[in-house]
């Protein structure tokens, strides 16, 4: 079955001269005159480029299939990231450069989201939220939290922009 620019929905994956691209946003144009277009924005799912793009309404697209699944953080290996899936416990390997700035709010247990295409890993969702002990503070700390928040106090944290959501008992 062939697929258009009109079956483009947040998340799809699309072939674009080779590379994949993740579609972050989009929406449907149908001006008074002329022809209706896909207003998107795009994120090169290898490089993480974010750019945006339009593409005639109608027009022939190839979508790829992204299997998503649910693997267990277990620990650092060298130049990867070892993740279990709990439903085969089969060991999975992930670059380090795959989960980038995002590794120092990964900790030993935490499910996240794995996106693959034929077998290959291509992104790493940590949950939006973990909680992280206070082990030290002073400004210009790596969290920026309140004044009153002491250490060995827990907090919940941002894992999106590192931001503070509050204390956690």
């Amino acid at each position: 079955m062939a697929q258009t620019t009109n079956d483009i929905k947040n998340g799809s994956v699309l072939n674009l001269e080779g590379q994949l691209w993740t579609v972050v946003k989009f929406q449907h144009v149908k001006p008074g005159k002329g022809p209706a277009f896909v207003r998107t924005t795009i994120k090169n799912v290898l490089s993480g480029k974010i750019v945006d793009k339009t593409f005639n309404a109608g027009m022939k697209m190839d979508f790829e299939t992204v299997d998503n699944r649910s693997l267990q953080y277990s620990y650092e290996d060298g130049e990867n990231y070892v993740f279990m899936d709990m439903t085969t416990y089969d060991q999975v390997f992930i670059p380090r450069d795959l989960v980038g700035d995002q590794s120092k709010y990964l900790l030993e247990g935490t499910d996240c989201v794995v996106s693959f295409h034929d077998g290959t890993p291509l992104s790493v969702e940590l949950p939006a939220s973990v909680v992280l002990t206070i082990t030290h503070t002073e400004p210009g700390a790596e969290i920026q939290v309140p004044l009153f928040i002491s250490e060995g106090e827990k907090v919940k944290v941002d894992t999106r922009d590192g931001s503070y959501l509050g204390r956690e008992n």
